[in-house]
């Protein structure tokens, strides 16, 4: 299956300034791995209800908190979600859905999923979808108040600052009476080494049906990537004592170092020639 994208929103890696690491650390996949496909294949005149949700989450060390995270604890939360509905019309599609528990490296993926899918309309009938990945990432070093949710702190002045990182990518199709649609994403949330980031990638491409004969798609898409960074510096520097203080005193360990927010949204309606985007984020850790 050949794809062709423009990227039109950049990866965003964090930055490591004057010797100090920021971005997060996963945690490591549990004893017991789990490793399942789903594999849907459609061709059809009619209506089409078909829906796909999933929802992860992973801590380590210890159990996953109802509160504040713990010293030294990181989570990953993974939602995936994506729906078709039509009320007739002609769909061909073809989603493969793939997901696997187990530590992975740098260019592998825990959550990958891909379709196409082709619609044409019959007798007024139209197709609406959405599609959804979001990957959430936190890890705390020391405790902190209750009504903090992000916690910032790094209380013996380790190599590993707290974070709290969230990011989305997410498309919806609204009336759509004729399309070829493509899409393809990835979550990474669980490695064994502290060197391999956290990521997500999402592409979408919608281009006319070969056999409408008009050259152009019909209908609304529309497209939102977003991202919310929050982290900390560590505490080993010479301005920083080993207990994550200064040295009158100050604490240092739940002051928020970095913030990061963006978003980037495109809606199209009517003939649709080309609509391609794509999205591409890492969060990772250069430990020199």
């Amino acid at each position: 299956m050949n794809y062709s994208f423009v990227c039109l929103f950049a990866i965003a890696v964090l930055a490591v300034l004057s010797g100090m690491v920021v971005a997060d650390w996963l945690p490591p996949e549990v004893p017991e791995n789990q490793v399942f496909t789903v594999d849907t294949v459609i061709d059809a005149t009619g209506a089409v209800d078909d829906k796909s949700t999933m929802s992860w989450i992973i801590t380590s060390p210890n159990a996953t908190p109802t509160g504040i995270l713990g010293e030294g604890q990181s989570i990953a939360d993974s939602t995936f979600k994506d729906a078709i509905l039509t009320n007739g019309g002609k769909i061909a599609e073809n989603k493969n859905f793939d997901f696997n528990s187990q530590n992975q490296e740098s260019g592998l993926f825990n959550i990958e999923s891909q379709k196409v899918l082709t619609y044409a309309s019959t007798e007024g009938a139209h197709m609406v979808g959405e599609e959804e990945y979001t990957l959430s990432v936190a890890g705390n070093y020391a405790e902190t108040d209750d009504n903090i949710r992000c916690v910032f702190s790094d209380e013996h002045g380790g190599e590993l600052p707290a974070f709290c990182n969230i990011v989305s990518a997410k498309s919806a199709l609204v009336n759509v009476n004729s399309a070829q649609i493509s899409t393809k994403g990835q979550i990474r949330a669980v490695t064994e080494t502290e060197d391999v980031p956290a990521e997500l990638n999402y592409q979408i491409a919608v281009t006319p049906d070969a056999n409408s004969g008009s050259g152009f798609a019909e209908g609304a898409v529309k497209t939102v990537f977003a991202g919310s960074i929050m982290e900390a510096r560590d505490g080993n520097d010479d301005n920083y004592d080993l207990d994550g203080t200064t040295e009158d005193g100050e604490a240092t360990w739940n002051k928020t170092s970095v913030t990061n927010t963006w978003k980037d949204s495109t809606e199209v309606t009517g003939g649709i020639k080309t609509l391609q985007k794509a999205f591409g984020y890492q969060s990772g850790f250069s430990l020199e």
